[in-house]
């Protein structure tokens, strides 16, 4: 991002996704409709890619965080574990990483119980071996995503 007005109206919106246009006007010193279209411009060449809630966890009934890394059983199976996992609402997030374990998953459940479904339903649905790990405190997540600044 070379434009440090459009790394500075992303880095508002990042902060606070529901910043009138009129406040982030005032942030990055244009007018509302020079917002707007930058806005519209960084939408549509992907740097934006949408706008959502943050939701407790503990008040939708998901207090329990955990990591689950996932490794095949198999190393010369079929590579196609997002697709048969994204069907299990508990997991949040699926990343592909380097290491032992060729899958990372963030998860959150109910209970211990719910936790023991979720990784039977993931053993269930692929053929892999599981190694979990239990949040006990999260200290922040979800922190705005400000763009670097450029040399």
């Amino acid at each position: 991002m070379h434009d440090p007005v459009d790394a500075r109206l992303v880095a508002e919106v990042s902060r606070d996704a529901r910043a009138t246009l009129a406040q982030l006007a005032a942030h990055v010193g244009l007018s509302t409709s020079a917002v707007q279209a930058r806005l519209r411009r960084l939408e549509a060449s992907g740097v934006i890619t949408g706008y959502m809630a943050l939701v407790s966890p503990e008040a939708v009934g998901r207090p329990l965080s955990a990591f689950i890394e996932i490794t095949p059983l198999d190393p010369a199976q079929i590579d196609d574990v997002p697709q048969l996992l994204e069907h299990l609402a508990a997991v949040e997030a699926c990343h592909s990483i380097a290491g032992d374990a060729s899958y990372m998953l963030f998860v959150r459940v109910g209970t211990p119980p719910d936790l023991e479904t979720l990784i039977r339903d993931i053993r269930k649905a692929v053929n892999v071996t599981t190694r979990t790990t239990v949040v006990l405190q999260t200290f922040y997540e979800n922190r705005p995503l400000v763009p670097r600044e450029q040399p």
